[in-house]
């Protein structure tokens, strides 16, 4: 059997349907095997960001690996974003590279550089293959490695000779079944004594939660001990935002509306957060609050984080259990200032949610398709001004319907993302919410997602410029300087993929368009023109007259 055969099996031997990628000249074995499988589609990409985004989006969605394939040099290059993303994110992925002949040299040094070293500091778990009968161990090992809490990513570099070589008497190796074991009866007993002695405890929700089982023992945990709870970024959707219970997200790190009822607690609960992702809240050493980590893995200290107790384990066993030993007590918390903590978020949070003045505002945006889309409707963000917004002001009622990245926080991936949440999802409605710049940087993957035929809308929220970085240059008190730019007409550029463009001009020809593109065949992109301007005004002066806390955002 040829290694690169032997290679593709070992990949179908755990499960992988896709291959995201734009292979090379090092990796045509490779290619080959992969179109003699019957159990693997090759997907092709105009860019490797996009394929590595597709990929890692693929694991995060499926807690299965999604696997990206590139040659070397400047396409192993073209990865490290993507490498960074699911390593950050805690997205479960597998990067496959090409590389020059390494028994023998066939182009000197052109093009070569150290992949596995480069990628050293980005993944998990990286290695060249310099044997073809090590293929099945170091895959399984990769696979194994991307997969294990904390998911991430994984590299392997396979050289063009040895994808050529002939292997006697493979092995594949089988794909072995774990579980994570289970919270200390001690540290389950810890917790619930602290949850107990305080009188205004908080549920802290976070992206690690997002696991169906801890999903559902978060519901059944809040249904019935009666404890408010909230949200990072990343952890929207994982209980059902219209829960009468749920205060907010987290989209500022401080200063924000909700941090009236963080600093008012006495305990946090911390399911599922890690302080890779953008932090909630700070710890202060003067502090009265304690803070539970409940996660798979203890927490790593910091400045701003250092808990009092860890439970490691199961995040939904450990919740479960939890449950099970706080019921006598339940409901007896004093819910009443969170609950007009959440009124007040709530009215704020509403100002502008039908304000109609054109260019439209980011809230307004907001409102629109939050009634429009259906409930299980899936929205990815990419990364900009926008995603504040879509934070605060959008309630998630599903696990997994809205994608944001709030841990690399890198700009280009929300259209791979939606693309990748279509293509697993072909029945739900999906929507990828980008700025201009954003899409810019990964724009060509317009015609990959026609080629897939896929039924997706892209909403382009327009302002011409890097709006973020304007958001916060103005705060910092200095001159608009270096982020405008221009743009290309983007319903031609669209309709120039053989995708269906328009420009509403109105707020009110925004909801017609979106609720005709949402039922239209196709991509339909929408050049939607925005209104920053509140932007300072609201995030970073006026937050002080409703909020306790101190000038500062």
């Amino acid at each position: 059997m040829k290694a690169s055969d032997l290679f593709i099996k070992a990949l179908e031997n755990e499960g992988v349907e896709y291959v995201f990628g734009l292979p090379g000249e090092e990796n045509l074995d490779l290619l080959e095997s992969i179109r003699k499988s019957e159990k693997i589609e090759l997907i092709l990409n105009r860019h490797e960001q996009g394929a590595g985004f597709m990929a890692s989006t693929y694991g995060r969605l499926t807690g299965k690996a999604g696997v990206c394939l590139s040659t070397l040099g400047p396409g192993a290059t073209n990865l490290v974003t993507p490498a960074a993303y699911a390593q950050l994110g805690a997205m479960p992925l597998v990067i496959i590279t090409g590389q020059k002949p390494i028994k023998k040299s066939k182009q000197g040094k052109f093009q070569i550089i150290d992949v596995v070293k480069m990628m050293h500091s980005l993944t998990k778990y990286t290695k060249q293959v310099t044997h073809s009968s090590h293929i099945p161990s170091i895959v399984r090992e990769a696979f194994r490695l991307a997969q294990e809490e904390r998911p991430g990513a994984t590299h392997i570099e396979l050289p063009e000779d040895i994808a050529a070589e002939e292997v006697d008497n493979p092995r594949i190796f089988d794909v072995v079944d774990w579980k994570i074991p289970y919270a200390g009866k001690d540290a389950i007993e810890q917790a619930a004594e602290l949850i107990k002695e305080a009188s205004k405890p908080l549920l802290l929700i976070g992206a690690g939660a997002n696991r169906k089982r801890a999903s559902m023992a978060l519901s059944a945990f809040v249904d019935s001990i009666g404890i408010p709870f909230f949200n990072t970024q990343m952890g929207k959707g994982i209980i059902d935002e219209r829960h009468q219970l749920y205060l907010g997200t987290a989209a500022l790190s401080n200063y924000d509306f909700l941090h009236d009822a963080i600093n008012e607690s006495d305990l946090i609960i911390n399911v599922g957060h890690d302080t890779i992702e953008k932090p909630p809240f700070f710890m202060r050493k003067e502090d009265k609050r304690k803070v539970i980590h409940l996660n798979f893995f203890p927490a790593e200290i910091d400045e701003v984080y250092f808990p009092q107790l860890n439970v490691i384990g199961d995040i939904a066993n450990s919740v479960l259990e939890l449950t099970e030993a706080l019921k006598p007590n339940a409901n007896s918390w004093n819910t009443d200032f969170f609950l007009k903590i959440k009124e007040n978020v709530m009215t704020h949070l509403a100002k502008y949610g039908n304000d109609n003045r054109f260019p439209v505002l980011p809230q307004r945006v907001v409102n629109i398709v939050r009634n429009t889309l259906p409930d299980d409707g899936i929205i990815t963000l990419d990364n900009g001004m926008y995603k504040i917004w879509f934070a605060r002001n959008y309630p998630a009622y599903v696990q997994n319907s809205l994608l944001l990245d709030n841990a690399l926080a890198t700009m280009g991936a929300g259209l791979p993302s939606a693309m990748m949440a279509k293509m697993l999802d072909p029945d739900k409605k999906v929507i990828s919410v980008n700025g201009d710049g954003g899409f810019m940087m990964n724009s060509q993957e317009l015609e990959t997602a026609i080629r897939l035929q896929l039924d997706l809308v892209v909403i382009i929220l327009n302002d011409n410029a890097y709006g973020m970085i304007q958001w916060k240059q103005q705060d910092l008190g200095f001159v608009n300087y270096g982020l405008d730019y221009g743009n290309p007409d983007f319903v031609k550029y669209a309709e120039s993929f053989g995708a269906k463009g328009y420009r509403p001009e109105s707020v009110d020809e925004f909801r017609q368009v979106l609720k005709h593109a949402l039922s239209a065949k196709g991509v339909q992109l929408i050049d939607l023109a925005v209104d920053y301007s509140l932007n300072h005004e609201i995030l970073n002066v006026l937050i002080k007259e409703y909020s306790s806390e101190p000038k500062k955002t």
